[in-house]
């Protein structure tokens, strides 16, 4: 797992939860890195889960909850970073589904070794879309904050349904309905 999605977790404990809870959980996890985490770096991803488990404990809020809202604080620094994928779109389906044919494309030229999830997308109508996420890194619910997160950017209005087909959560299906006033 890259070093920016580390470093963006650590932010959101930080911004959320304050900086001796950011050095708290990195050193209850006794993970390898030692919490000191490089943008380009690769890092094991079960660190990420020892770091939620930690904050998890800490603050009383399920390790799901976390890597949700997580994935709603992530969007918002990938738009930062870069606007280039959200120029010219118009809803969150435009976004949904340039993930794999550019946005997953243009992330691998940055990082070549990165290890991405895959999303499938079908525009079922113009109200509904289904995603089938596919990761062994199972944080299906870390990409629930991403969809939830852009919806709310567009200021859209949606139903997301998550249904896990693996039951280890290594593929999962969201099935997106837009709610009109």
């Amino acid at each position: 797992m890259k070093g920016l999605v580390f470093r963006e977790f650590l932010s959101m404990v930080e911004k959320e939860y304050g900086y001796e809870t950011v050095d708290s959980i990195i050193e209850l996890s006794q993970i390898h890195s030692k919490g000191a985490y490089t943008r380009v770096g690769t890092y094991p991803h079960h660190e990420m889960f020892a770091l939620v488990e930690q904050l998890s404990k800490m603050v009383d809020v399920p390790e799901k909850r976390l890597l949700y809202l997580f994935g709603r604080f992530a969007f918002n620094s990938f738009r930062k970073g870069y606007p280039a994928f959200f120029e010219g779109k118009k809803s969150s389906f435009e976004i949904f589904t340039d993930v794999e044919g550019i946005i997953h494309v243009e992330v691998l030229k940055l990082y070549p070794e990165a290890e991405l999830p895959t999303f499938e997308t079908n525009l079922v109508n113009n109200n509904e879309m289904t995603m089938v996420y596919r990761s062994s890194r199972k944080m299906g619910d870390f990409a629930e904050g991403l969809i939830a997160e852009c919806i709310q950017h567009f200021n859209e209005k949606a139903n997301v349904e998550k249904k896990d087909l693996e039951q280890n959560g290594s593929v999962v299906l969201f099935t997106i309905r837009m709610m009109h006033e």
